[in-house]
């Protein structure tokens, strides 16, 4: 058994990747009976930080990672235009005798090499970024970092193949932790799809309260089940989430407070789960809900 939690924010700014990290290292530290391993795979390619935060951890593989793209053979071609017409991005045009390729534009289908009666139009690998494996300061934890090259497209194939590499990586009876991008465009919608649980992060403000809206609507459309969770709180807005929550039939599974101390140990890239013994508790309570939603 394989346990996906995604932990998704309407909006960048709410400290998603801090819970995501706290509650990696809360996991490790006090695994449920039933897991034998947690990953943690930073999925926000575009600016991937999860690292930062493990005191520099051990990195035990680089690899590049490719999407295929196709490439045009002038000397098989026939000209035959069955690639541009099958074509659904706009990716192949003629000019005259030749074929152009954009890569930008290719969403790597297979549709035009397939067809192609000719085998002119071979997939070939692009390289699209690269994943990093690192081995934190914890026995059973393992941190999957997926990078998106500067100038790319889309970060939805790589997150697509950031999903193989959690498969190949995880056993029996893992507690996967995937650190989503902001916001309720496609890269979020690519890693809350796969999910078995969706955590929200918010903030108890009028941006956090309508971006929240948004992105509890998004993963509605994908009926994943989900709870949400108050960072910053305390600040006597909680009530905008809390009435929201309410009327929504969702549950806050936790509240993490505005606090000066937690706030400084963030900026120096430190796990703040067991800061104090009230942080700790706050911590321990949101990892007890959140075993009791996912059945673990």
């Amino acid at each position: 058994m394989r346990y996906k939690l995604a932990i998704a924010s309407g909006k960048g700014g709410t400290g998603k990747t801090s819970i995501s990290v706290n509650l990696a290292a809360l996991m490790a530290d006090n695994p449920p009976a039933n897991i034998n391993q947690v990953l943690l795979s930073d999925m926000d390619v575009e600016e991937p930080n999860a690292s930062l935060f493990f005191n520099d951890p051990n990195c035990m593989l680089r690899q590049d990672e490719h999407r295929l793209v196709p490439e045009w053979d002038q000397q098989r071609c026939t000209l035959c235009k069955r690639c541009s017409n099958v074509c659904e991005f706009n990716a192949i045009a003629f000019l005259g005798t030749r074929v152009l390729v954009f890569p930008d534009l290719c969403h790597s289908c297979h549709a035009c090499s397939t067809l192609c009666p000719d085998d002119a139009l071979p997939m070939k690998k692009h390289k699209m970024g690269e994943s990093a494996y690192f081995k934190p300061q914890f026995e059973n934890l393992t941190l999957i970092e997926n990078r998106l090259d500067i100038g790319q497209p889309s970060a939805v194939p790589l997150i697509s193949k950031a999903f193989e590499n959690l498969e190949n990586a995880a056993i029996d009876n893992s507690f996967i932790i995937m650190d989503a991008p902001p916001g309720t465009s496609c890269p979020m919608m690519e890693v809350t799809k796969n999910a078995d649980f969706v955590l929200m992060v918010t903030e108890p403000t009028p941006f956090g309260l309508h971006d929240l809206r948004i992105a509890v609507e998004t993963v509605k459309k994908i009926q994943r089940p989900m709870a949400v969770v108050l960072n910053k709180a305390g600040s006597g807005r909680d009530q905008l989430i809390e009435d929201y929550c309410k009327r929504e039939g969702l549950d806050i599974v936790g509240k993490i407070p505005e606090s000066q101390q937690v706030a400084e140990a963030y900026s120096r890239g430190e796990l703040v789960y067991k800061l104090n013994n009230e942080i700790g508790e706050v911590w321990q309570q949101l990892g007890n809900n959140l075993k009791k939603q996912m059945q673990l």
